[in-house]
């Protein structure tokens, strides 16, 4: 059974950082490329960042030089740092694990952790 586990949210006031964790089970970790998305309510859950399987990051263009991305293998863990946070940054952040061979796709979410940045 394979399980995303997320922790690290909560509020924060303008300015201020938070450290999403992200632990899985159940996969071969270091063969995912891990991701954080974040969904608002009523909004589609979009892209924070990524990280692949050999390390390349990529970050929508809103958290760069902001947040950063990275993965422990030998913990089954991907973090995200998140600095100089802003209130449009409140939303529920989403780990997501994904890996494609051939035409098969694996890809798998957590249930979310609540970041809140208020003034």
């Amino acid at each position: 059974q394979v399980q995303l586990v997320e922790s690290g949210g909560g509020l924060v006031q303008p300015g201020g950082s938070l450290r999403l964790s992200c632990t899985a089970s159940g996969i071969i970790f270091s063969r995912y490329t891990m991701g954080w998305y974040r969904q608002a309510p009523g909004n589609q859950r979009a892209l924070v960042a990524t990280i692949t399987a050999d390390g390349s990051t990529n970050y929508t263009d809103s958290v760069k030089g902001r947040f950063t991305i990275a993965r422990d293998n030998a913990e089954n863990t991907v973090y995200l740092q998140m600095d100089s946070l802003k209130p449009e940054d409140t939303d529920v952040y989403y780990c997501n694990a994904d890996r494609r061979a051939f035409v098969t796709t694996w890809n798998y979410w957590g249930k979310g952790t609540l970041v809140t940045v208020y003034s």
